[in-house]
């Protein structure tokens, strides 16, 4: 009897244990961090919000910017005709010089000289060519002794031309109007034709100096206008071409252009950098749109138009593109409620709910 008894006290020992042991392993569900069942395969991903525009009829212009710099409108590196000390320095470096404006001038003693020696002898040629004259009308002298009087006096004064033409290579004049710049010489140096004495430069009008692209070579014309800004100012200023290069560089593919800026004020100086704003054609009654909304997939461009409720591709053809516009010659018409943002996450037949639409 005993012995029943303890095998029962074992038995229900372990039942006891084995009851507690599946409680103790057994995870708990909390029914408040329990997760939401997740949405089939097959049901349709949530709505895309996005932003649109209602198209209508606008006007672009194909503008472009290109770098240049400013040029002077007449430059010259300033030297002597003929060799010789220079004797004097007239100019003041810096300063504005006119046309025929004597600037320094070289030794001309001896050209000096031998002026006066001549110009002595034009009174005595002169005058024996009058006595030949009266002479050969009362024949008493011969044609020939009037020709030969006659011949000499022209040779003196030619050598006189001569003379006064040497001494003219001894001074150093103004070809025009404009700045002179650092001189690079002194009183007392000896100068030759290859020595430059300074820089004359032309700075009102100033020329601007570009290049543009190829394609823009058969649009520009004569007295197009353009405007640019320089470093450190960002007021615009206004320019006009005035020159087109006779050929595109086939190096660069570009084709050189010139403009002129009035420099009346002179705050302009060659050698300046420029940005240049450029227009070549303004294009009216066109459709144009943001450049974001625009997706190129495999060379095929195309925008997303909202149909229903829905998103719906649509292919176009570009034309001229601005800084954030492109003009769309194909594919869009006015009235269309193009979607502007959220292109890359858009798909065929998408449903759509439009934040807000411009008109």
């Amino acid at each position: 009897m005993n012995k029943y008894i303890k095998w029962g006290i074992v038995a229900i020992i372990v039942a006891v244990l084995a009851v507690l042991g599946i409680r103790t392993f057994t995870p708990k569900v909390n029914d408040e961090i329990k997760e939401k069942p997740v949405e089939t395969k097959g049901k349709q991903s949530r709505d895309l919000n996005v932003k649109a525009v209602v198209l209508s009829a606008t006007s672009i212009s194909d503008e472009f910017f290109v770098s240049g710099s400013i040029i002077p409108d007449e430059e010259v590196n300033l030297s002597f005709e003929t060799s010789g000390k220079i004797t004097d320095i007239f100019f003041k470096e810096g300063t504005q010089v006119s046309k025929g404006d004597l600037l320094a001038k070289i030794n001309d003693a001896p050209l000096q000289a031998e002026l006066k020696k001549l110009e002595s002898q034009l009174k005595l040629y002169t005058d024996r060519l009058y006595r030949q004259n009266a002479l050969l009308e009362k024949e008493a002298v011969s044609q020939e002794a009037f020709q030969e009087a006659q011949t000499n006096l022209a040779t003196l004064q030619a050598e006189i031309d001569k003379v006064v033409a040497n001494i003219a290579q001894t001074e150093l004049r103004a070809p025009f109007d404009g700045i002179i710049g650092l001189r690079q010489v002194s009183q007392g140096t000896y100068a030759s034709p290859t020595t430059t004495i300074a820089k004359l430069t032309k700075t009102n009008p100033l020329k601007i100096d570009f290049a543009v692209p190829e394609r823009y070579a058969g649009t520009l014309k004569n007295g197009t206008p353009l405007t640019f800004t320089v470093e450190g100012d960002l007021k615009e200023k206004s320019a006009k071409i005035y020159a087109l290069d006779s050929h595109v560089n086939s190096d660069t593919r570009t084709f050189s252009v010139r403009a002129l800026y009035d420099n009346s004020d002179g705050r302009l100086y060659p050698g300046r950098y420029v940005s240049v704003a450029l227009t070549t054609q303004t294009f009216e009654n066109t459709i144009a749109i943001p450049s974001q909304a625009i997706v190129s997939e495999m060379g095929i461009d195309k925008v997303f138009l909202y149909k229903s409720g829905k998103a719906i591709p649509a292919e176009i053809k570009k034309g001229v593109r601005t800084e954030s516009m492109v003009q769309v010659l194909e594919g869009l018409s006015a009235g269309d409620t193009l979607i502007t943002t959220g292109t890359m996450q858009l798909r065929t037949g998408q449903r759509v709910i439009l934040d807000s639409v411009n008109e």
